[in-house]
Protein backbone atom coordinates (compact mmCIF):
# COMPACT_ATOMS: atom_id res chain seq x y z
CA UNK A 1 0.00 0.00 0.00
CA UNK A 2 3.04 2.37 0.94
CA UNK A 3 4.35 1.82 -2.55
CA UNK A 4 1.52 2.62 -4.64
CA UNK A 5 0.60 5.95 -2.02
CA UNK A 6 4.38 6.97 -3.55
CA UNK A 7 3.55 6.45 -7.27
CA UNK A 8 1.45 10.22 -7.44
CA UNK A 9 4.31 11.40 -5.83
CA UNK A 10 6.94 10.03 -8.04
CA UNK A 11 5.20 11.12 -11.31
CA UNK A 12 5.03 14.41 -9.80
CA UNK A 13 8.58 14.73 -9.14
CA UNK A 14 9.52 12.95 -12.48
CA UNK A 15 6.92 15.39 -14.83
CA UNK A 16 6.09 18.08 -12.59
CA UNK A 17 2.65 19.58 -12.17
CA UNK A 18 2.93 20.75 -16.28
CA UNK A 19 5.24 18.64 -18.10
CA UNK A 20 6.27 20.25 -21.36
CA UNK A 21 6.81 16.63 -22.67
CA UNK A 22 3.25 15.47 -21.57
CA UNK A 23 1.68 18.82 -22.51
CA UNK A 24 3.40 18.00 -25.95
CA UNK A 25 1.39 14.73 -26.24
CA UNK A 26 -1.48 16.62 -25.10
CA UNK A 27 -1.51 18.90 -28.06
CA UNK A 28 -1.00 16.12 -30.36
CA UNK A 29 -3.96 14.35 -28.98
CA UNK A 30 -5.78 18.03 -29.60
CA UNK A 31 -4.78 18.22 -33.11
CA UNK A 32 -6.49 15.08 -34.15
CA UNK A 33 -9.69 15.50 -31.84
CA UNK A 34 -9.89 18.55 -34.75
CA UNK A 35 -10.35 16.24 -37.53
CA UNK A 36 -13.19 15.03 -36.42
CA UNK A 37 -15.14 18.52 -37.23
CA UNK A 38 -12.78 18.38 -40.09
CA UNK A 39 -15.21 15.42 -41.46
CA UNK A 40 -18.02 17.57 -41.13
CA UNK A 41 -16.48 20.27 -43.33
CA UNK A 42 -15.90 16.86 -46.01
CA UNK A 43 -19.64 16.31 -45.73
CA UNK A 44 -20.90 19.68 -46.17
CA UNK A 45 -18.86 19.50 -49.45
CA UNK A 46 -19.90 16.40 -50.20
CA UNK A 47 -23.79 17.93 -49.81
CA UNK A 48 -22.76 20.81 -51.88
CA UNK A 49 -21.95 18.69 -54.57
CA UNK A 50 -25.14 16.81 -54.61
CA UNK A 51 -27.03 20.49 -54.99
CA UNK A 52 -24.74 21.28 -57.50
CA UNK A 53 -25.33 18.04 -59.44
CA UNK A 54 -28.81 18.26 -58.96
CA UNK A 55 -29.08 21.77 -60.73
CA UNK A 56 -26.92 20.57 -63.60
CA UNK A 57 -29.63 17.31 -63.83
CA UNK A 58 -32.67 20.47 -64.12
CA UNK A 59 -30.63 22.51 -66.19
CA UNK A 60 -29.39 19.77 -68.89
CA UNK A 61 -33.30 18.38 -68.69
CA UNK A 62 -34.43 22.05 -69.78
CA UNK A 63 -31.70 21.94 -72.98
CA UNK A 64 -31.13 18.67 -74.10
CA UNK A 65 -28.01 16.87 -71.76
CA UNK A 66 -25.10 15.38 -73.07
CA UNK A 67 -25.67 14.64 -76.21
CA UNK A 68 -24.05 12.21 -78.34
CA UNK A 69 -24.66 11.70 -82.16
CA UNK A 70 -24.72 9.00 -85.09
CA UNK A 71 -24.12 10.44 -88.23
CA UNK A 72 -26.21 8.96 -91.75
CA UNK A 73 -26.43 4.82 -92.06
CA UNK A 74 -28.63 3.16 -93.59
CA UNK A 75 -31.19 0.43 -92.16
CA UNK A 76 -32.99 -2.27 -94.39
CA UNK A 77 -35.52 -4.37 -92.75
CA UNK A 78 -34.72 -8.24 -93.11
CA UNK A 79 -36.28 -11.77 -92.09
CA UNK A 80 -35.17 -14.47 -91.93
CA UNK A 81 -37.11 -18.24 -92.15
CA UNK A 82 -38.40 -20.11 -89.01
CA UNK A 83 -36.06 -22.95 -87.64
CA UNK A 84 -39.34 -24.51 -87.54
CA UNK A 85 -42.56 -24.56 -89.46
CA UNK A 86 -45.45 -23.52 -87.22
CA UNK A 87 -43.19 -20.61 -86.12
CA UNK A 88 -43.05 -16.95 -87.56
CA UNK A 89 -40.26 -15.66 -89.56
CA UNK A 90 -38.00 -13.41 -87.74
CA UNK A 91 -37.91 -9.99 -88.45
CA UNK A 92 -35.33 -7.35 -87.70
CA UNK A 93 -33.24 -4.32 -88.82
CA UNK A 94 -29.99 -4.81 -90.83
CA UNK A 95 -27.21 -1.53 -90.41
CA UNK A 96 -25.00 -1.16 -93.15
CA UNK A 97 -22.17 1.52 -91.70
CA UNK A 98 -20.76 3.78 -94.97
CA UNK A 99 -17.15 3.33 -96.08
CA UNK A 100 -16.02 6.78 -95.33
CA UNK A 101 -17.70 9.64 -92.97
CA UNK A 102 -16.61 12.41 -91.51
CA UNK A 103 -18.15 15.05 -89.10
CA UNK A 104 -17.73 19.04 -88.60
CA UNK A 105 -18.99 20.68 -85.40
CA UNK A 106 -19.20 23.73 -84.29
CA UNK A 107 -20.14 24.85 -80.91
CA UNK A 108 -20.83 27.65 -78.91
CA UNK A 109 -21.36 27.87 -75.33
CA UNK A 110 -22.85 29.85 -72.27
CA UNK A 111 -22.93 29.37 -68.79
CA UNK A 112 -26.61 28.85 -67.10
CA UNK A 113 -26.95 30.50 -63.62
CA UNK A 114 -29.27 28.90 -61.13
CA UNK A 115 -28.73 29.98 -57.85
CA UNK A 116 -24.97 30.01 -56.46
CA UNK A 117 -24.35 27.21 -59.48
CA UNK A 118 -23.40 27.21 -62.94
CA UNK A 119 -23.63 25.19 -65.63
CA UNK A 120 -21.99 25.00 -69.11
CA UNK A 121 -24.76 24.79 -72.28
CA UNK A 122 -23.79 24.45 -76.10
CA UNK A 123 -25.44 24.96 -79.05
CA UNK A 124 -23.83 22.65 -81.90
CA UNK A 125 -23.80 23.03 -85.60
CA UNK A 126 -23.09 19.45 -87.10
CA UNK A 127 -22.58 18.54 -90.64
CA UNK A 128 -22.41 14.59 -90.86
CA UNK A 129 -21.10 13.09 -94.20
CA UNK A 130 -21.10 9.27 -95.50
CA UNK A 131 -20.17 7.86 -98.46
CA UNK A 132 -21.33 4.21 -99.26
CA UNK A 133 -20.66 1.37 -101.21
CA UNK A 134 -23.14 -1.28 -100.54
CA UNK A 135 -20.72 -3.84 -102.88
CA UNK A 136 -21.38 -7.21 -101.40
CA UNK A 137 -24.26 -6.13 -99.10
CA UNK A 138 -25.40 -8.71 -96.99
CA UNK A 139 -22.43 -10.29 -96.05
CA UNK A 140 -23.31 -11.23 -92.94
CA UNK A 141 -26.21 -13.86 -93.17
CA UNK A 142 -26.81 -15.48 -96.56
CA UNK A 143 -30.60 -16.66 -95.31
CA UNK A 144 -31.60 -12.66 -94.94
CA UNK A 145 -34.03 -11.37 -96.98
CA UNK A 146 -33.14 -7.86 -97.10
CA UNK A 147 -36.60 -5.71 -98.18
CA UNK A 148 -34.91 -2.90 -100.07
CA UNK A 149 -37.60 -1.13 -100.84
CA UNK A 150 -38.22 -0.04 -97.10
CA UNK A 151 -34.74 1.15 -96.28
CA UNK A 152 -34.05 4.75 -94.58
CA UNK A 153 -31.34 6.39 -94.06
CA UNK A 154 -30.77 7.30 -90.02
CA UNK A 155 -29.04 9.38 -88.10
CA UNK A 156 -29.18 9.13 -84.40
CA UNK A 157 -28.79 11.45 -80.77
CA UNK A 158 -29.12 11.04 -77.36
CA UNK A 159 -31.70 13.56 -76.49
CA UNK A 160 -33.78 14.92 -78.83
CA UNK A 161 -35.23 17.54 -77.06
CA UNK A 162 -32.39 19.80 -77.78
CA UNK A 163 -33.27 20.15 -81.22
CA UNK A 164 -33.25 23.66 -82.29
CA UNK A 165 -34.28 22.88 -86.28
CA UNK A 166 -35.79 20.24 -88.64
CA UNK A 167 -32.70 18.03 -89.13
CA UNK A 168 -32.02 17.71 -92.90
CA UNK A 169 -30.61 15.40 -95.40
CA UNK A 170 -29.07 16.43 -98.73
CA UNK A 171 -28.22 13.89 -101.44
CA UNK A 172 -28.27 13.75 -105.36
CA UNK A 173 -29.28 17.98 -104.74
CA UNK A 174 -32.25 17.18 -103.33
CA UNK A 175 -33.31 17.89 -99.82
CA UNK A 176 -35.27 15.31 -97.15
CA UNK A 177 -36.53 16.65 -93.80
CA UNK A 178 -35.44 13.61 -91.15
CA UNK A 179 -38.81 12.03 -89.24
CA UNK A 180 -39.00 9.24 -86.42
CA UNK A 181 -37.85 6.33 -88.15
CA UNK A 182 -40.09 4.03 -88.75
CA UNK A 183 -38.28 1.01 -88.67
CA UNK A 184 -36.04 1.06 -85.51
CA UNK A 185 -36.79 4.37 -83.40
CA UNK A 186 -34.38 3.55 -80.99
CA UNK A 187 -31.00 2.01 -81.37
CA UNK A 188 -29.89 0.78 -77.91
CA UNK A 189 -26.25 1.02 -77.63
CA UNK A 190 -23.59 -0.93 -74.43
CA UNK A 191 -23.36 -4.47 -72.74
CA UNK A 192 -24.03 -3.22 -69.30
CA UNK A 193 -26.03 -1.03 -67.80
CA UNK A 194 -23.43 1.34 -66.46
CA UNK A 195 -22.41 1.81 -70.45
CA UNK A 196 -25.80 1.87 -71.98
CA UNK A 197 -27.34 4.56 -74.36
CA UNK A 198 -29.92 4.72 -75.85
CA UNK A 199 -30.12 6.28 -79.28
CA UNK A 200 -33.37 8.04 -80.55
CA UNK A 201 -33.52 7.47 -83.94
CA UNK A 202 -34.79 9.95 -87.37
CA UNK A 203 -35.08 8.69 -90.67
CA UNK A 204 -35.76 9.70 -94.63
CA UNK A 205 -37.00 6.75 -97.12
CA UNK A 206 -34.33 8.01 -100.25
CA UNK A 207 -36.33 6.37 -103.27
CA UNK A 208 -33.88 4.35 -106.19
CA UNK A 209 -30.89 5.30 -103.92
CA UNK A 210 -30.20 2.30 -101.73
CA UNK A 211 -30.21 -0.77 -103.27
CA UNK A 212 -27.84 -3.74 -104.04
CA UNK A 213 -24.96 -2.95 -105.19
CA UNK A 214 -25.54 0.95 -105.01
CA UNK A 215 -22.51 3.71 -103.86
CA UNK A 216 -23.76 6.96 -103.23
CA UNK A 217 -23.04 9.88 -100.52
CA UNK A 218 -25.65 11.45 -97.94
CA UNK A 219 -25.12 14.44 -95.88
CA UNK A 220 -27.01 15.72 -92.76
CA UNK A 221 -27.73 18.64 -90.87
CA UNK A 222 -28.12 18.98 -87.32
CA UNK A 223 -29.03 21.59 -84.98
CA UNK A 224 -28.83 21.12 -81.46
CA UNK A 225 -28.67 22.62 -77.95
CA UNK A 226 -27.12 20.22 -74.71
CA UNK A 227 -25.04 20.55 -71.66
CA UNK A 228 -22.05 19.55 -70.07
CA UNK A 229 -20.34 17.40 -73.25
CA UNK A 230 -21.13 16.41 -76.73
CA UNK A 231 -19.54 13.21 -78.10
CA UNK A 232 -19.60 11.78 -82.04
CA UNK A 233 -19.81 8.13 -82.50
CA UNK A 234 -17.25 6.68 -85.03
CA UNK A 235 -20.14 5.76 -87.50
CA UNK A 236 -17.90 4.79 -90.43
CA UNK A 237 -15.31 1.96 -91.38
CA UNK A 238 -13.15 5.27 -91.57
CA UNK A 239 -14.02 8.34 -89.36
CA UNK A 240 -13.07 12.10 -89.32
CA UNK A 241 -14.16 14.41 -87.10
CA UNK A 242 -13.54 18.23 -86.73
CA UNK A 243 -14.62 20.21 -84.04
CA UNK A 244 -14.39 23.67 -82.96
CA UNK A 245 -15.61 25.85 -79.84
CA UNK A 246 -15.35 28.59 -77.95
CA UNK A 247 -15.39 26.97 -75.09
CA UNK A 248 -11.36 27.98 -72.99
CA UNK A 249 -11.24 24.68 -71.03
CA UNK A 250 -12.11 21.45 -72.75
CA UNK A 251 -12.03 17.96 -71.64
CA UNK A 252 -11.18 15.46 -74.37
CA UNK A 253 -12.99 11.73 -73.43
CA UNK A 254 -14.58 8.88 -74.88
CA UNK A 255 -12.97 5.82 -76.58
CA UNK A 256 -10.55 8.32 -78.70
CA UNK A 257 -8.35 10.60 -78.24
CA UNK A 258 -8.21 13.47 -80.43
CA UNK A 259 -4.54 13.16 -82.97
CA UNK A 260 -4.47 16.94 -82.79
CA UNK A 261 -5.50 19.72 -80.49
CA UNK A 262 -5.23 23.29 -80.08
CA UNK A 263 -6.50 24.99 -76.78
CA UNK A 264 -6.34 28.77 -76.35
CA UNK A 265 -8.68 31.34 -74.18
CA UNK A 266 -10.74 31.99 -76.79
CA UNK A 267 -11.61 28.35 -77.70
CA UNK A 268 -10.32 25.12 -79.15
CA UNK A 269 -10.21 23.04 -82.35
CA UNK A 270 -9.58 19.35 -81.99
CA UNK A 271 -9.48 16.68 -84.87
CA UNK A 272 -9.95 12.84 -84.84
CA UNK A 273 -9.44 9.70 -87.36
CA UNK A 274 -10.23 6.50 -86.53
CA UNK A 275 -9.62 3.55 -88.80
CA UNK A 276 -11.65 0.67 -89.29
CA UNK A 277 -9.27 -2.13 -87.47
CA UNK A 278 -9.20 0.75 -84.61
CA UNK A 279 -13.29 0.48 -84.33
CA UNK A 280 -13.99 -2.74 -82.68
CA UNK A 281 -17.52 -2.92 -85.08
CA UNK A 282 -18.11 -4.62 -88.12
CA UNK A 283 -19.03 -2.64 -91.27
CA UNK A 284 -22.76 -4.17 -91.48
CA UNK A 285 -25.37 -6.89 -89.49
CA UNK A 286 -27.90 -6.71 -87.30
CA UNK A 287 -28.73 -3.81 -85.25
CA UNK A 288 -28.90 -5.96 -81.88
CA UNK A 289 -25.15 -6.55 -82.96
CA UNK A 290 -23.95 -3.34 -82.74
CA UNK A 291 -23.81 -2.54 -78.79
CA UNK A 292 -20.13 -1.78 -78.96
CA UNK A 293 -20.83 1.59 -81.01
CA UNK A 294 -20.99 3.80 -77.72
CA UNK A 295 -17.43 2.75 -76.83
CA UNK A 296 -16.20 4.51 -80.17
CA UNK A 297 -17.67 7.98 -78.90
CA UNK A 298 -15.42 10.83 -79.60
CA UNK A 299 -16.22 13.05 -76.85
CA UNK A 300 -15.60 16.85 -75.65
CA UNK A 301 -16.54 17.93 -72.06
CA UNK A 302 -17.71 21.54 -71.09
CA UNK A 303 -15.97 21.40 -67.37
CA UNK A 304 -14.84 23.97 -64.90
CA UNK A 305 -10.75 24.81 -64.92
CA UNK A 306 -11.43 24.00 -61.56
CA UNK A 307 -14.01 23.39 -59.42
CA UNK A 308 -14.28 25.10 -56.29
CA UNK A 309 -15.76 21.51 -54.54
CA UNK A 310 -12.80 19.67 -56.02
CA UNK A 311 -10.63 22.67 -54.88
CA UNK A 312 -11.70 22.72 -51.61
CA UNK A 313 -12.18 19.12 -51.30
CA UNK A 314 -8.46 18.67 -52.01
CA UNK A 315 -7.30 21.20 -49.68
CA UNK A 316 -8.89 19.29 -46.72
CA UNK A 317 -6.55 16.29 -47.38
CA UNK A 318 -3.80 18.45 -45.68
CA UNK A 319 -5.80 19.07 -42.31
CA UNK A 320 -3.43 17.23 -40.81
CA UNK A 321 -0.30 18.39 -41.87
CA UNK A 322 -1.79 22.12 -41.61
CA UNK A 323 -3.35 22.16 -38.07
CA UNK A 324 -0.28 19.99 -36.89
CA UNK A 325 2.04 22.83 -37.94
CA UNK A 326 -0.13 25.91 -36.48
CA UNK A 327 -0.04 23.64 -33.01
CA UNK A 328 3.68 23.57 -33.20
CA UNK A 329 4.23 26.94 -34.41
CA UNK A 330 2.21 27.73 -30.75
CA UNK A 331 4.01 24.84 -28.88
CA UNK A 332 7.53 26.99 -29.92
CA UNK A 333 5.91 29.98 -28.94
CA UNK A 334 5.41 28.56 -25.40
CA UNK A 335 8.72 27.22 -25.16
CA UNK A 336 10.55 30.13 -25.86
CA UNK A 337 8.47 32.78 -24.62
CA UNK A 338 7.81 31.09 -21.39
CA UNK A 339 4.13 32.23 -21.28
CA UNK A 340 1.67 28.60 -20.71
CA UNK A 341 -0.55 28.79 -22.99
CA UNK A 342 -4.03 26.46 -21.71
CA UNK A 343 -5.33 23.40 -23.89
CA UNK A 344 -8.47 25.43 -24.55
CA UNK A 345 -6.91 27.72 -26.21
CA UNK A 346 -5.18 25.15 -28.32
CA UNK A 347 -8.91 24.11 -28.98
CA UNK A 348 -9.96 27.72 -29.50
CA UNK A 349 -6.89 27.79 -32.43
CA UNK A 350 -8.00 24.47 -34.66
CA UNK A 351 -11.38 25.79 -34.38
CA UNK A 352 -10.27 28.96 -36.20
CA UNK A 353 -8.76 26.78 -38.48
CA UNK A 354 -11.66 24.45 -39.14
CA UNK A 355 -13.83 27.85 -39.77
CA UNK A 356 -11.05 28.41 -42.20
CA UNK A 357 -12.30 25.85 -44.82
CA UNK A 358 -16.01 27.32 -43.74
CA UNK A 359 -15.08 30.88 -45.57
CA UNK A 360 -13.47 29.15 -48.07
CA UNK A 361 -16.32 26.96 -48.95
CA UNK A 362 -18.82 29.76 -48.69
CA UNK A 363 -16.10 32.23 -50.72
CA UNK A 364 -15.34 30.18 -53.16
CA UNK A 365 -18.89 29.45 -54.51
CA UNK A 366 -19.46 32.96 -54.79
CA UNK A 367 -16.20 34.16 -56.82
CA UNK A 368 -13.95 31.23 -57.17
CA UNK A 369 -11.25 29.89 -55.33
CA UNK A 370 -8.28 31.58 -55.63
CA UNK A 371 -9.95 34.89 -54.84
CA UNK A 372 -11.87 32.98 -51.98
CA UNK A 373 -8.55 31.52 -50.33
CA UNK A 374 -7.05 35.10 -50.14
CA UNK A 375 -9.71 36.37 -48.63
CA UNK A 376 -10.11 33.70 -46.20
CA UNK A 377 -6.95 33.08 -45.45
CA UNK A 378 -6.26 36.70 -44.84
CA UNK A 379 -8.62 36.35 -42.39
CA UNK A 380 -7.80 33.39 -40.59
CA UNK A 381 -4.27 34.72 -40.47
CA UNK A 382 -5.09 38.19 -38.99
CA UNK A 383 -7.19 36.30 -36.27
CA UNK A 384 -4.23 33.57 -35.36
CA UNK A 385 -1.57 35.96 -34.90
CA UNK A 386 -3.76 38.59 -33.26
CA UNK A 387 -4.77 35.62 -30.72
CA UNK A 388 -0.95 34.93 -30.55
CA UNK A 389 -0.77 39.02 -29.41
CA UNK A 390 -3.15 38.40 -27.18
CA UNK A 391 -2.04 34.98 -25.24
CA UNK A 392 1.39 35.40 -25.01
CA UNK A 393 1.30 39.59 -24.60
CA UNK A 394 3.08 40.23 -26.90
CA UNK A 395 2.82 42.74 -30.59
CA UNK A 396 6.26 41.50 -30.87
CA UNK A 397 5.39 37.61 -30.72
CA UNK A 398 2.00 39.03 -32.73
CA UNK A 399 3.81 40.24 -35.69
CA UNK A 400 6.04 37.06 -35.66
CA UNK A 401 3.37 34.77 -35.40
CA UNK A 402 1.80 37.06 -38.49
CA UNK A 403 4.76 35.96 -40.66
CA UNK A 404 4.85 32.37 -39.59
CA UNK A 405 1.55 31.47 -40.16
CA UNK A 406 1.33 34.00 -44.09
CA UNK A 407 3.96 31.61 -44.76
CA UNK A 408 1.91 28.62 -43.59
CA UNK A 409 -1.13 29.37 -45.57
CA UNK A 410 0.79 30.39 -48.39
CA UNK A 411 2.76 27.01 -48.39
CA UNK A 412 -0.89 25.36 -48.44
CA UNK A 413 -2.00 27.14 -51.05
CA UNK A 414 1.25 26.14 -53.18
CA UNK A 415 0.32 22.41 -52.23
CA UNK A 416 -3.14 22.67 -53.94
CA UNK A 417 -1.79 24.26 -57.26
CA UNK A 418 1.75 22.33 -57.15
CA UNK A 419 -0.49 18.95 -57.84
CA UNK A 420 2.43 16.81 -59.09
CA UNK A 421 5.24 18.17 -56.70
CA UNK A 422 2.44 18.93 -53.39
CA UNK A 423 4.15 15.34 -52.29
CA UNK A 424 7.27 16.57 -52.11
CA UNK A 425 7.23 20.11 -51.26
CA UNK A 426 4.56 19.26 -48.70
CA UNK A 427 7.44 16.48 -46.91
CA UNK A 428 9.86 19.32 -47.39
CA UNK A 429 7.97 21.25 -45.47
CA UNK A 430 7.06 19.16 -42.52
CA UNK A 431 10.93 18.11 -42.54
CA UNK A 432 11.87 21.57 -42.18
CA UNK A 433 9.37 22.23 -39.15
CA UNK A 434 10.50 19.52 -37.01
CA UNK A 435 13.68 20.43 -37.48
CA UNK A 436 12.81 24.02 -36.11
CA UNK A 437 11.05 22.43 -33.48
CA UNK A 438 13.87 20.15 -32.53
CA UNK A 439 16.36 23.33 -32.33
CA UNK A 440 14.09 25.61 -30.48
CA UNK A 441 13.36 23.01 -27.95
CA UNK A 442 17.21 21.61 -27.64
CA UNK A 443 17.26 23.34 -23.96
CA UNK A 444 14.03 22.32 -22.66
CA UNK A 445 13.82 19.85 -19.82
CA UNK A 446 10.74 17.77 -21.06
CA UNK A 447 10.46 16.48 -17.92
CA UNK A 448 9.88 19.93 -16.06
CA UNK A 449 7.60 22.45 -15.86
CA UNK A 450 8.41 26.19 -18.01
CA UNK A 451 9.71 28.41 -15.04
CA UNK A 452 7.31 30.61 -13.68
CA UNK A 453 8.02 34.30 -14.89
CA UNK A 454 9.92 36.74 -12.36
CA UNK A 455 7.43 39.29 -13.23
CA UNK A 456 4.08 39.86 -15.05
CA UNK A 457 5.21 40.63 -18.71
CA UNK A 458 5.41 44.25 -20.15
CA UNK A 459 3.22 44.64 -23.65
CA UNK A 460 5.71 45.94 -25.83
Amino acid sequence: MNELSGVPSLLHSKFGTRSMGLKLIVICFLALLMLIPALLVEALIQDRKGREADVMKQVSQDVGGRQTFLGPILAIPYSTPADLPNEPAKHGMYLVFPKQASATVKTTTEERRRSLFRVPVFRADLKLDSTFDLTGVPAALSSMNLDWSRAEILVGVSDARGALADATLVTGGKTFTLTPAESAPRLLLGNDQQSRERLTLFGAHVPNLAAPNAQFSVSSMLHFSGAQRIAVLAWGKTTQVTEQGDWPSPGFDGGFLPVSRTVTGSGFTATWSVPFIARGVRAEGAADSMTGLNATAMGVSFVEVASPYQSVNRSLKYVPLFLGLVFLAYFIFEVTTGKRIHPAQYILVGMAQIIFYLLLLSFAERMGFDLGFLIAGIASVGLLSANAGWVLASRRQGFRALAIFSLLYLLIYLLLRLEDNALLVGALASFAAVTAAMYFTRDLDWYGSLPEPAAPPVRK
